[in-house]
C-alpha cells in the first residue's frame, strides 16, 4: 500500500467514525424531543449521517480495508449525554460548530492525492454536511423560545411566528431604513459637536473660536458619517450579490440537496410534509425564484432591504450634519457665557426629543430613551467642559 492511499484510508475511518458518532447524537436528541416535526427532522439528519458512514464503509472495504471498530466510548456517551440534557437548541447549537467543523475537514480532504470518484464522494458529502449546517442554524433561530411555540407541538402563536420570520431578517433589522440612519446620524452628529463645543467653551469662555471649532467639528462628523454609511451599505449589498450567486452555483451543483433543503425550511415554518414538499417542488421548477427564496430563508438576505449606497450616504451626511448645528446655532448671534448657556440648553433639549425619536426603530418608551441620551449627553458634556477648563491659559494648575 502506498503512502497516498494510506491517507486516504485513515481518512475515510475518520470520516466513518465521525458520522457514526453524530448519527447517534441526532438520534438521541430525536428520543428526546417533543415535538413531532422537529423529531422528524432530527431523525432524517441522523439518516443523513448513517448514509454518508456508509458510503465510506464501502469504499473503505473497496480499497481493502475495513471501517475501525465502533469507538462508541464512555467519554462519547456522557458527552452525549450532556448535550441532550442541555436541551434541543443549545445543544443544536454546539452540534452546528461541529458541522461547520466537519466541513472544514473534507474540504481540507479536497486537497489529498486521491482518484476522481473519491475526490466527488467528499465533494458530494461536504455539500449535504452544509445542508445540515444550514437546517441546524433555522432550527435554533426560528423562535425565540424554539419551534415548539409556531409548531404542531405547543400553542400556535401569529405574533411569534413573525417575530420568527423578522428574527432572521438580520439585514433589515440592521438597515433599519433611511429613517433610522437619520435618527442615528443626527444622534451621533449633536453628541460629537455638542462634547466639542463644551469643551472649546470652557477652554476659551465662549469665544468665536467656538463657532469655528464647531463648524470644523459638523463637517468631519457629516462627512465621516456619509462616507461610513456608504460604504457599509455598499459592502452590505456586495455581499449580497456574492451570497447570491453562491448560492445559485449551488443549486445547478446540488439541485436535488437546495431543494431538501428548502422543503426542510418549509416544515420548519410548520407547513405539513407534503405541503412543504409541494412548495419546494414548485420553486424547483423556477430557478430565479427558488434562489431568492433561499437566500431570503436560509440567510435572511432581500434586495429590497438594501437601500441605495447614495441615499443612505445622503441621508447620513445630512441627518448628522442638522444634529451638529444645533450646538453652534448661538454662537453666531453671541459670544461668551450666554452663547455657552443658550447652547447647553438647546443641546440639551435636542437630546431629549432625539432620544425620544429613537422609539420609531427601537420600540422603547420615548420617556426611557429620551432621558437616557439626555443624561448622557449632559455628562458628555460636563467632562469635555470640565476638561476644557483645566487645560485653558488663565486655569492655576497651568
Amino acid at each position: 500500500m502506498d503512502t497516498r492511499q494510506a491517507k486516504l484510508i485513515e481518512a475515510l475511518k475518520d470520516n466513518w467514525r465521525r458520522e457514526m458518532l453524530g448519527a447517534k447524537t441526532y438520534r438521541a436528541l430525536a428520543e428526546k424531543e417533543r415535538d413531532p416535526k422537529r423529531k422528524e427532522i432530527l431523525i432524517r439528519i441522523a439518516e443523513g449521517e448513517e448514509a454518508h458512514a456508509l458510503r465510506w464503509e464501502k469504499r473503505l472495504r473497496e480499497l481493502g480495508s475495513s471501517p475501525p471498530e465502533d469507538l462508541d466510548t464512555l467519554k462519547e456517551r456522557f458527552r452525549r449525554w450532556i448535550l441532550v440534557q442541555l436541551g434541543t437548541n443549545t445543544a443544536l447549537k454546539r452540534i452546528e460548530a461541529t458541522e461547520s467543523r466537519d466541513i472544514g475537514i473534507y474540504e481540507h480532504q479536497l486537497s489529498l492525492e486521491a482518484p476522481e470518484e473519491d475526490h466527488k464522494a467528499i465533494a458530494a458529502v461536504q455539500q449535504e454536511e452544509k445542508v445540515h449546517e444550514k437546517i441546524l442554524h433555522s432550527m435554533v433561530e426560528s423562535t425565540p423560545g424554539g419551534l415548539r411555540n409556531t409548531m404542531g407541538g405547543g400553542t400556535y402563536s401569529p405574533q411569534l411566528q413573525l417575530e420568527a420570520i423578522l428574527g432572521r431578517e438580520r439585514w433589515h433589522v440592521r438597515s433599519g431604513g433611511w429613517i433610522g440612519q437619520a435618527i442615528y446620524g443626527a444622534n451621533d452628529g449633536l453628541g460629537a459637536v455638542f462634547g466639542i463645543v463644551s469643551g472649546m467653551a470652557g477652554y476659551t469662555g465662549g469665544s468665536e473660536v467656538v463657532l469655528i471649532s464647531g463648524l470644523a467639528g459638523m463637517l468631519a462628523s457629516a462627512l465621516s458619517m456619509g462616507s461610513g454609511a456608504y460604504l457599509a451599505t455598499k459592502s452590505e449589498r456586495e455581499v449580497y450579490e456574492a451570497e447570491l450567486e453562491r448560492e445559485r452555483k449551488e443549486i445547478i451543483e446540488n439541485p436535488e440537496e437546495e431543494r431538501e433543503e428548502l422543503q426542510l425550511f418549509y416544515e420548519l415554518k410548520g407547513f405539513s410534509k407534503e405541503e412543504a414538499e409541494l412548495l419546494a417542488n414548485r420553486l424547483a421548477e423556477q430557478p430565479e425564484h427558488m434562489l431568492k427564496t433561499l437566500a431570503h430563508e436560509e440567510l435572511g438576505l432581500s434586495e429590497a432591504t438594501f437601500p441605495h449606497p447614495w441615499k443612505a450616504a445622503a441621508s447620513a451626511t445630512l441627518s448628522t450634519a442638522f444634529g451638529a448645528f444645533i450646538p453652534i446655532i448661538p454662537f453666531f448671534f453671541a459670544h461668551g457665557m450666554p452663547a455657552v448657556i443658550t447652547s447647553m440648553v438647546i443641546s440639551t433639549a435636542a437630546h431629549f426629543l432625539i432620544g425620544a425619536s429613537k422609539t420609531i426603530v427601537t420600540g422603547r418608551s420615548w420617556l426611557t430613551s429620551g432621558t437616557e441620551m439626555t443624561v448622557v449627553g449632559v455628562v458628555e458634556a460636563a467632562i469635555t467642559y470640565a476638561l476644557g477648563v483645566l487645560l485653558s491659559p488663565g486655569h492655576p494648575t497651568l
